[in-house]
């Protein structure tokens, strides 16, 4: 993707390949004539506040050395410490990891939790590496970033192939590397290391009360609703099943292993146990086997991205037949895609938004480990449901103000914040 000059780009960047950085970026110039007199610190928002690349060399369980590439950046820390997952994922890139923690200030900023953003990762396949390996690996990661996070600087947190125990040891690495246990310094953990209720549910929970309130607002009855969900893992598995509870119909669901497809509608629950039992949606008996290109052709009310980014693009954005698209991924609709779903009427409830339901609770899980007292699953729920209630309505109120889609409205909201802030400190020195 080239760039156009009015960006100074960091020297470790290809201008003509600019990957998800490039399509941050493009976000930003949209919003930056809402910005008024803040506009002035713009710029701010084009780089990260710090990058950090690591070699993580382990011992495989061969006995041979292998060395991985590993990541964290923080992008803006202006409102608070940064905050972001950690993934594992062979196609992992410095340019991605910029994006995602760029994404991260603008989600925390949007849902006004007093957080930065940050990202971390690792290239490597883990399916490739075994258990014990994967423990090195992590912990290895843990220490060479060990200088740039802590409770009150940067908490990582799962994301893409990471999950509770992977923070676990990740929170053990960096304790002993301290000489205190400080369990603040990750979320997402296990119950038993201070991790919270309902924080494996929350971002699929987060996707699925915003829809709700998108429903209200372009009055779709969500018990009568159809869904579509690519991605069924946490985030995907848990909005379709609050979907299908609600009544609602879920008529398809992709993944890496394919589509299924039933139009009297999934048993979510049954589904759900086949992907545990298999590791996938392929192969489901309660549905036919449908191509993977046509599931965006699908007519239903709701499409719910929760994959990978770019999913939805130039090239099948045209295709969409939903009236909302609910993304439950980080940046899974470019740019382009999004101005073809504008034109064709197509609601956008944006990432930074509809998925804040993770780093939401993650919040919730760092401050229960300052205090070291424990909120029950019913209250985090209550309080996430009233969190994300006010971040969409303050957002879509501001769509409205401005007439833009909620995604640039969005953006408006988190950016004049992450900026107030910025000028309020001041530059030091």
């Amino acid at each position: 993707m080239s760039q156009t000059p009015s960006h100074a780009l960091p020297s470790y960047l290809d201008p003509n390949h600019l990957g998800p950085w490039g399509i941050y970026l493009q976000q930003v110039d949209r919003v930056t004539p809402y910005l008024g007199s803040l506009g002035r610190w713009v710029e701010t928002l084009k780089r990260p506040k710090r990058a950090l690349v690591v070699d993580v060399p382990i011992e495989l369980d061969n006995g041979t050395i292998a060395h991985f590439e590993g990541y964290r950046v923080q992008h803006n820390t202006s409102r608070g410490p940064g905050k972001g997952g950690v993934r594992f994922h062979q196609d992992v890139t410095l340019s991605e990891v910029m994006a995602l923690s760029a994404w991260m200030s603008i989600k925390n900023a949007a849902v006004n939790l007093p957080f930065g953003g940050a990202k971390g990762g690792i290239r490597v396949d883990p399916r490739n590496l075994s258990q014990s390996e994967l423990e090195r690996m992590t912990r290895r990661y843990t220490s060479e970033i060990g200088v740039i996070i802590g409770p009150s600087k940067d908490i990582p947190a799962p994301d893409v192939n990471t999950n509770a125990q992977t923070m676990a040891w990740m929170m053990d690495t960096y304790s002993m590397n301290e000489g205190a246990t400080a369990t603040g310094v990750v979320t997402g953990k296990p119950i038993a290391l201070g991790g919270s209720l309902g924080r494996v549910e929350a971002t699929g929970r987060g996707v699925f009360v915003v829809a709700c309130e998108a429903a209200r607002d372009l009055n779709i009855d969500v018990s009568k609703a159809r869904v579509i969900v690519q991605g069924f893992g946490n985030v995907g598995g848990t909005a379709a099943r609050l979907f299908h509870e609600a009544g609602a119909t879920v008529l398809a669901a992709q993944d890496h292993t394919g589509t299924v497809y039933n139009p009297a509608g999934l048993d979510v629950h049954k589904l759900l146990a086949h992907v545990s039992s298999t590791g996938g949606v392929g192969g489901f008996s309660g549905g036919q086997a449908l191509d993977n290109a046509e599931f965006w052709g699908l007519e239903t009310d709701f499409l719910i991205p929760a994959a990978l980014e770019n999913q939805i693009n130039a090239g099948n954005a045209a295709r969409v037949r939903a009236k909302v698209v609910v993304e439950g991924a980080n940046g899974p609709t470019t740019p382009e895609a999004d101005d073809i779903l504008r034109d064709n009427n197509v609601y956008v409830v944006p990432d930074v938004l509809a998925n804040a339901g993770g780093v939401t609770v993650s919040y919730f899980e760092w401050v229960q480990d300052f205090s070291s007292f424990f909120w029950s699953e019913e209250e985090i729920n209550q309080r996430l449901e009233r969190l994300m209630r006010e971040a969409y309505a303050g957002v879509s109120q501001m769509a409205k103000e401005h007439k833009v889609t909620l995604r640039t409205a969005a953006f408006i909201v988190a950016c004049t914040r992450i900026l107030q802030a910025r000028q309020v400190r001041g530059l030091y020195p």
